[in-house]
Formats: C-alpha cells, sequence, structure tokens
C-alpha cells in the first residue's frame, strides 16, 4: 500500500490546485440506509441498474447478487453463480438495462440476460491470456470493453438480436496491468487506467481503434477514473485515483483552444489540473464522479466525497471506517444522486445517502 502523497508534475498554461485538509470547509451528513450481507469473501464491485432500482454486486465467492427494495429493505432477489469459475472482478449493466456483463479472473466474460424470466448466462466471450479485471458497455450499448492483466483492452461489437459478440479490435497500449476501462458518457471514447501509472484514450479511426493520449502525472498504480457527466463547452475531464494516494482531475484542451496549449492534430491535448492530494494516507482504489461531486474510496476504509469550489476542490464529507476493511468500489446511483453505493474487503456492500 502507497503510503505517500505526492504532487502533480507542473503543467505548462494548465492550471493546478493543490488540496489539503485544511480546506475541509462545508460539513455534510452521511447515512448508512443499509448492510447488504451475503457474500463469502471479499466484495470487488458494485453497479446500479440505468434505471437505479437495482444494485448488481460480485466477489470472490464467483457470484454474483442482484439487490431491490421491497418496502424499506434491500433484499437480495437474486443470486447468479453459473457464470464463472473463479473471483468476479467487475458487473455492468448495459445502457438499456437489459442485459448484465461480468468480468472474471477465470478469463471470460459472461453476459447475462432475463428473456426467459430469469437471468441466466447467454454468452460467454473469451480471448483474454489471464485474469479480466473490468467489463464495461459504450454509451449506445453497441460495444463492450474488457481490459486484462494480459496488458490488453479488448473493444466487442454487440449484435443483440443473435446473442453475437465479436472482437473488433485488441489494444496493446499499456506496459502493464490494465485495470480499469471507462466509456464518456455520450462519446465512443474510451478510457483505460493501468498499474504502468498511466491514463490512455482510444477512438475509432477507420474501422479500427487506436489510442489517441496519454495520461502521465501519477507515480504508481492507477486503479480507477470516472467521466465528468457535466459538460461545459471546454472540453471533456476525467478523474483518475491511484496507488499514490491521490486523485487528479484532467481536461482535454481542443485545438484552437483560448489557454494557448498546443494539440496534436485534430485530437485534443489532455492535462492534469487538479490534484486532491493529504486526505486518504493509503491507495485510492475507487472513484465515481456525479452531481453530488467526487466520491472516493480506498485502503484507509473510508469515503470521502469532494466537490468543486471556484478552482478548488474541497473535502465536504470524510466517513473514516465506512467498512471493516479496504473500500474496493463506490457509486453514486444514476437516478437518486445523493445515494451511493460502496463494497469492500469485509464482505459487505453499503448503501449511503448524502444530505447538507
Amino acid at each position: 500500500m502507497g503510503a505517500a502523497t505526492v504532487a502533480a508534475t507542473a503543467h505548462t498554461n494548465a492550471a493546478q490546485t493543490f488540496i489539503s485538509n485544511s480546506a475541509t470547509t462545508l460539513v455534510m451528513k452521511f447515512s448508512c440506509e443499509t448492510v447488504l450481507t451475503g457474500h463469502t469473501g471479499r466484495v470487488w464491485n458494485c453497479s446500479w441498474h440505468p434505471a437505479g432500482n437495482v444494485l448488481a454486486t460480485c466477489g470472490e465467492d464467483k457470484t454474483i447478487r442482484l439487490w431491490s427494495k421491497e418496502g424499506s429493505s434491500w433484499v437480495c432477489k437474486t443470486v447468479l453463480t453459473e457464470g464463472h469459475t473463479r473471483t468476479v472482478r467487475t458487473v455492468s449493466w448495459s445502457p438499456c438495462g437489459k442485459y448484465l456483463a461480468s468480468a472474471s479472473f477465470d478469463g471470460t466474460v459472461a453476459v447475462w440476460d432475463n428473456k426467459s424470466g430469469q437471468f441466466e448466462c447467454g454468452a460467454s466471450l473469451e480471448g483474454h491470456e489471464n485474469e479480466v479485471k473490468c467489463v464495461v458497455w459504450s454509451p449506445g450499448g453497441e460495444y463492450l470493453a474488457t481490459c486484462s492483466r494480459d496488458k490488453s483492452v479488448w473493444l466487442w461489437d454487440v449484435d443483440y438480436d443473435d446473442d453475437e459478440y465479436m472482437c473488433a479490435s485488441v489494444l496493446h497500449s499499456h506496459g502493464q496491468d490494465v485495470k480499469r476501462v471507462a466509456w464518456h458518457h455520450e462519446k465512443n471514447i474510451l478510457a483505460s487506467a493501468s498499474y504502468d501509472n498511466t491514463v490512455k484514450m482510444y477512438k475509432e479511426d477507420s474501422d479500427d481503434w487506436v489510442c489517441v493520449a496519454t495520461l502521465s502525472s501519477h507515480t504508481s498504480t492507477v486503479w480507477d477514473i470516472a467521466w465528468d457527466r457535466k459538460m461545459d463547452g471546454e472540453g471533456d475531464r476525467i478523474a483518475s485515483c491511484s496507488e499514490d494516494t491521490t486523485v487528479k482531475v484532467w481536461q482535454s484542451f481542443l485545438p484552437g483552444n483560448k489557454e494557448g496549449i498546443a494539440t496534436p492534430g485534430k485530437e485534443p491535448a489532455w492535462k492534469c489540473v487538479s490534484t486532491i492530494s493529504g486526505h486518504h494516507p493509503r491507495a485510492v482504489y475507487s472513484l465515481d464522479w456525479g452531481m453530488a461531486g467526487l466520491v472516493t474510496g480506498g485502503g484507509d476504509d473510508a469515503i470521502r466525497v469532494f466537490r468543486e469550489e471556484g478552482d478548488e476542490w474541497v473535502c465536504v464529507h470524510t466517513e473514516q471506517d465506512s467498512h471493516g476493511m479496504d473500500v474496493n468500489c463506490v457509486v453514486w446511483n444514476p437516478k437518486n444522486t445523493d445515494m451511493l453505493a460502496s463494497c469492500s474487503d469485509d464482505e459487505t456492500c453499503k448503501i449511503w445517502t448524502l444530505g447538507e
């Protein structure tokens, strides 16, 4: 586990903001609505259904659990057990909400649907040489992206009618284990995060996928990435978190930008514009960017919420000991923007609500 607090390298013409604990100014209320138990072993990941009413969780016990609310209580409605032979690392709902994809240490990706009235594994995608760490759907649902310990990122074409998933591209841009992939919320732009300390950006170019940018500033493994959902016309933004205990916010600068930042041809230039440091004393494993702000979780068992105030990121809440062990995943509910799910090595998932 990393313990050092690392400041980002300054970038010419890109403003840097360094945040310390003394910047905390606003206290938020943070309450645990429920604790979900049932998994045995680490719970690695959780994913909200697009409607916000079902939560999928997965873990070391090789199973996927689907939770929904009955009255005032959250209950496990379904346990999926037949898809994988090893740890299930991530789960991801399709944009239409009819399919659930899961990535496993057994080297496969399973795609689940409930066409028969109950969820069943309709397809198993093979090709990666090692553990598959992450799977995500493109914003339009026409692609799946997967990444693996084998250092590669795969793009799959989706044919819903025939339940077919054909490999469209295999990308070998990273030099180490690829931990996460994340699609832009509106565009077919894919980002990946790796053990090689970098974030990569990919776009389709003449029927092939190519790496168009490398984001370098972290000094250790990049564990997670999350896109900003708000479009302000000044370029896209993405946040990354790392073993180096920091969170970094990156912005794209379009050709002809007013800051005068040089761009590579028609592609935007990416710069680190903020580094959030001095909060998590150990690795930051997960983050999500929602309307309520940036939420982070990590090896210090804490969950933190950050909000943008002018040019600074301010920690508005720290939930110490949110779990009994490492926090592996934090994710905002897509419909109830003040609701959050988290999961942990302590074998539980929790649902939280945030208020002023």
